[in-house]
């Protein structure tokens, strides 16, 4: 069996927690169940040598929390990991492992459960739904959580519109970028931020993508950020100034994500550019979105 599970952008700016879009950037996964003998993971392309392959292993994590649910051990398994999504880049690798195993363990037990019970427990294992919500439903998706279920809507992303990514050199966990976020916010900054999430949800489902500049604005979460990652605002500039649409940090950092409905090409440029000049190296990658979600290829 084959699983491929996308790439994610997650917040958009200011839909902390709660925003997401699936890219076209793939983590593949090979499963083989065996008779007997004993449970081994491979893992090649990023990440190789970093992720662990023992019983600390994400995807086989995430297959184990499946078959829990299910009141039985997960049978030993071959697992080869493919990956394309760099880790720790704000790029949703850790939604894309946890996905795949999710996905890979229900089709493995013969589909025992339906979309809605794989978000909850992905979101269980991973512990927010901005990213894995995509991650598992494709394009554009807005999620809300009470206890432990996960309310969520797939957004139709009228065709047009990709992203262009700077991703630099380095890598910024989510734990960490955590904390330098407030504990408290005024009630002009929540409005601000609330008005701007739900005007960027409506501009993407809608195709207005003039909207997007000031929609993907945010006083929640990025100047946080920013303290720690100074060159941040200088690159999101950067994107605007050349003509995206809307900018904004990736995730938790350090990738941004641009949107573009005109080729890219002077918006990846300039993010180059402004890298350079802040000082950072990375590269550029222009995707298109992924409306599929994470998917069993072969069966």
């Amino acid at each position: 069996m084959r699983v491929r599970a996308p790439a994610t952008t997650a917040n958009l700016g200011p839909g902390f927690d709660s925003l997401g879009l699936a890219l076209q950037l793939y983590n593949e996964l090979e499963v083989v169940e065996r008779t007997g003998g004993v449970t081994e993971v491979e893992v090649s392309g990023e990440g190789a040598g970093a992720i662990p392959t023992d019983e600390s292993n994400a995807v086989l994590g995430a297959m184990r929390c499946v078959y829990q649910r299910l009141g039985r051990p997960l049978p030993p398994v071959y697992l080869r990991q493919t990956n394309a999504i760099l880790l720790a880049r704000g790029l949703g690798s850790s939604a894309a492992a946890t996905a795949a195993g999710i996905v890979a363990a229900n089709a493995l037990a013969g589909y025992p459960f339906g979309r809605d019970e794989l978000v909850d427990m992905a979101t269980a294992f991973e512990g927010h739904p901005d990213n894995i919500t995509p991650c598992l439903v494709g394009g554009l998706a807005v999620s809300a959580m009470e206890e432990t279920h996960v309310y969520y809507a797939p957004v139709e992303v009228p065709e047009g519109l990709a992203v262009v990514l700077y991703v630099p050199d380095f890598e910024i966990s989510t734990r960490a970028a955590r904390r330098h976020l407030s504990e408290t916010y005024s009630r002009a900054d929540a409005i601000f931020t609330l008005s701007r999430a739900a005007l960027t949800t409506a501009a993407l489902a809608t195709g207005r993508w003039d909207l997007l500049r000031i929609g993907m604005q945010d006083c929640m979460h990025q100047p946080y950020r920013a303290r720690g990652y100074p060159e941040m605002p200088h690159l999101i500039q950067a994107a605007l100034d050349a003509g995206a649409r809307g900018a904004a940090l990736s995730g938790s950092g350090p990738t941004i994500a641009a949107f573009v409905d005109d080729g890219g090409q002077a918006v990846a440029a300039a993010l180059q550019q402004a890298g350079t000049e802040q000082g950072l190296s990375g590269r550029v990658l222009h995707l298109a979105i992924d409306r599929q979600g994470t998917v069993v290829e072969d069966e």
